[in-house]
């Protein structure tokens, strides 16, 4: 059974080339793939993971908003109890923030530079279809 993964671009940022092709190259790979589509807000996020039952969620953002929207992501996936999928990121993230975003429950947070086979490496060992 393929993993399937939800990739989502919370927030107002409207650059979302890089998104689809992550998205791409998961599929490739592989994986069932949703695309949320733009200007999500993390509630409607975690609606589309439940209602999909996704394995991971891929964020994306290139607004500078990521230390707002993707904790919020992750916190409202533990308000509803449900730890078990996988949050990841990408974007315009600098390095402190990307340390504070792992400690705050992101599993990992790709920014440029990261090829597409670091990525679909990564979820090949860090998520598992359910």
């Amino acid at each position: 059974m393929p993993r399937r993964i939800l990739i989502a671009k919370p927030g107002l940022d409207g650059h979302d080339r890089g998104a689809k092709v992550v998205a791409r190259a998961l599929r490739d790979a592989g994986n069932e793939v949703i695309y949320s589509g733009l200007h999500q807000t993390p509630a409607q996020i975690v609606e589309t993971a439940i209602q999909e039952d996704v394995d991971a969620i891929g964020l994306s953002t290139l607004s500078g908003a990521h230390m707002t929207l993707f904790p919020a992501v992750v916190n409202q996936l533990r308000d509803r109890d449900i730890g078990d999928i996988v949050v990841f990121g990408g974007g315009i993230v600098p390095e402190h923030d990307a340390e504070l975003l792992k400690e705050g429950g992101m599993a990992a947070i790709f920014t440029p530079g990261t090829t597409l086979a670091e990525v679909t490496r990564w979820v090949e060992s860090n998520v598992q279809a359910r």
